[in-house]
């Protein structure tokens, strides 16, 4: 890394598990995902010999907990006050919220900062369909919950699907401004099982701006190089106002100035998720020999240099699997 780029700080995706309770169509197969040996998976103490390797060498300026679904490994809020006491600027989890409502106050407790929620649809039977069993109820509650923890602010992320949920993104927009929440629409990503639903169902985030522009005046907010999310802010005539963004990853990349690193659950260093492979570092992790951090260190800088804009998304692997 040079120049600029080896002077910022890195923000950080942990994936502490690639299972979930749930099985949303562009996520996870109905089938789910191979259970791992527990020794496959990286213990709390190798998550956080990583963080402070990379905060030694890189700088972190944001971690976010993710999985799978987080929420579904044991002793999570374990995990978020070990990393709390790192003092990350931000310290956020992303969820699919079917379990917030119960963890939201002891997660703020163990001092995580905020949550980015998944949230499709407002429909409880589409809601079904899309997480293949999911309860719209439980999170919404988890929302509620969430904001009354003080795990703020709460960020929705929706993921628009054409003839699924796209007619929506309207309603989906006001029902997060109305309670306080940031909301972002994605694109879907082929990646994965979503890599068969994508020419049918990709929407892109142009069209889902000019359909929010019917009833919200966007004002472009300040875009950070290598942000994902082009945030606006949003208000209508009736004085409902917030913050609306777009993640347009498959029609306007945001690769230059990206700065992303994840680590999944079985210790493997990914510095893009369109590529979604990277070296396996968990061996290095437990190991107790002298030089083990010099050799992890090399191992991410050769794979951060390898960022550059991509051509397409090439990885076949399951965004469960890559921390998505």
């Amino acid at each position: 890394m040079t120049g600029d780029t080896a002077r910022r700080s890195l923000s950080l995706r942990i994936s502490v598990t690639d299972r979930c309770q749930l099985r949303c169509l562009y996520c996870m197969p109905q089938s789910g995902v191979r259970k791992r040996a527990c020794d496959e998976i990286l213990s709390f103490e190798e998550i956080i010999r990583f963080v402070q390797i990379v905060r030694r060498r890189y700088g972190l300026s944001k971690i976010r907990i993710t999985g799978g679904e987080p929420l579904v490994r044991p002793g999570v809020t374990d995990l978020v006050a070990m990393l709390a006491e790192e003092a990350i600027p931000d310290l956020a989890l992303t969820t699919n919220g079917q379990a917030l409502a119960e963890m939201a106050a002891p997660l703020r407790q163990a001092g995580l900062h905020r949550v980015n929620v998944s949230l499709d649809t407002l429909d409880g039977a589409a809601y079904a369909v899309l997480t293949r069993g999911g309860d719209l109820a439980r999170t919404l509650a988890g929302i509620e919950e969430a904001q009354c923890a003080g795990l703020a602010p709460v960020k929705l992320n929706t993921v628009v699907l054409r003839g699924r949920n796209d007619h929506e993104v309207t309603e989906l927009a006001c029902f997060a401004l109305r309670r306080g929440c940031s909301i972002r629409f994605l694109e879907l990503m082929p990646i994965g099982c979503a890599r068969g639903l994508w020419r049918d169902c990709f929407v892109s985030a142009d069209e889902v701006r000019a359909r929010l522009e019917r009833r919200f005046a966007l004002e472009p907010l300040f875009h950070a190089p290598g942000g994902s999310s082009r945030d606006f802010l949003a208000e209508d005539r009736r004085g409902l106002r917030g913050i609306i963004g777009f993640i347009a990853s498959e029609s306007q990349p945001f690769c230059a100035g990206c700065m992303r690193l994840r680590l999944t659950s079985t210790g493997e260093a990914i510095s893009c998720l369109a590529r979604g492979t990277g070296p396996e570092l968990r061996a290095l992790l437990r190991s107790g020999a002298p030089d083990s951090e010099a050799h992890i260190v090399a191992l991410l800088s050769e794979e951060l240099e390898r960022k550059r804009p991509r051509a397409r998304f090439s990885t076949p692997r399951h965004m469960a699997a890559v921390g998505g």
